[in-house]
């Protein structure tokens, strides 16, 4: 059975292949992207900033940072430094998928890194483990129709958000409802529980002290380093302490300490 849909999966013409293997993303993108693409217009994109800042950033997170701080006339090196430590995440994603693309040109690599986000690279990642005949060529172009299916649903969005008046009030609630989930998702023990209440106390007593929207980039780099040294302080001293175990395991046997 499974040989047979093998088989008539190959053959599908090219196009459709790369298509079902980013469909789950694809369908996903069009409610967030357009939602992305009203905000950046109420932020002040028009049609084409919008279409540039789609291709050359490719993150739903990086650009609803965008268009929350701009709402707030943010200085433009606060909101490069914010993206910078928002979107360094990808230079851990992108090592694991590194083994996947040895032989590759440098200008094939550099256009796959600019190409990968969170959800392409879960998709690639899955099919690279799963299927032996997956090559690097079709991981690159499952990234590039998840990013046509991005860029239309934000140009779609800014076209709508033109058409219409939004409540800037909206962005800083879409930008708060998102972080809180990627702050909710990473909540694996009580030491991560305990750097993000510190990050929330250092993010606002830094943007008092600096009265700019640099106090988010300070308190980041701080409490980032207060849990990296923590972190390796507690495993190295008290490797079974109960701020390392899992918060879905009440027990906590030794067991379930984070490796």
């Amino acid at each position: 059975m499974g040989k047979n849909i093998a088989k008539s999966r190959e053959k599908l013409p090219y196009w459709r292949r790369i298509l079902d293997a980013s469909l789950p993303v694809d369908l996903s993108y069009i409610p967030i992207g357009l939602a992305c693409g009203i905000l950046l217009n109420a932020s002040g994109f028009n049609v084409w900033t919008t279409l540039m800042v789609s291709v050359m950033v490719f993150s739903g997170g990086a650009q609803f940072l965008i268009a929350s701080l701009l709402a707030t006339s943010a200085p433009m090196y606060s909101v490069i430094l914010m993206m910078f430590f928002l979107e360094l995440r990808y230079a851990l994603l992108g090592s694991s998928l590194s083994k996947y693309l040895h032989g590759q040109s440098l200008g094939f690599t550099a256009l796959f890194a600019a190409s990968m986000n969170d959800e392409n690279y879960a998709l690639n990642y899955l099919k690279f483990s799963t299927d032996k005949k997956f090559t690097p060529k079709e991981a690159l172009h499952v990234e590039h129709m998840t990013l046509v299916f991005w860029t239309i649903s934000n140009l779609i969005g800014s076209l709508i958000g033109s058409a219409i008046h939004i409540d800037l009030t909206i962005v800083h609630f879409a930008l708060t409802a998102l972080f809180l989930y990627m702050i909710v998702v990473q909540l694996k023990n009580g030491l991560i529980i305990l750097i993000c209440i510190l990050s929330g106390f250092l993010a606002a007593y830094f943007m008092v002290l600096t009265k700019s929207t640099l106090g988010l980039v300070i308190s980041t780099i701080v409490a980032s380093f207060i849990g990296f040294m923590a972190e390796a302080s507690i495993r190295k001293f008290f490797p079974n302490s109960s701020l390392l175990r899992h918060i879905k395991n009440p027990a906590g046997s030794p067991e379930d300490v984070d490796e």
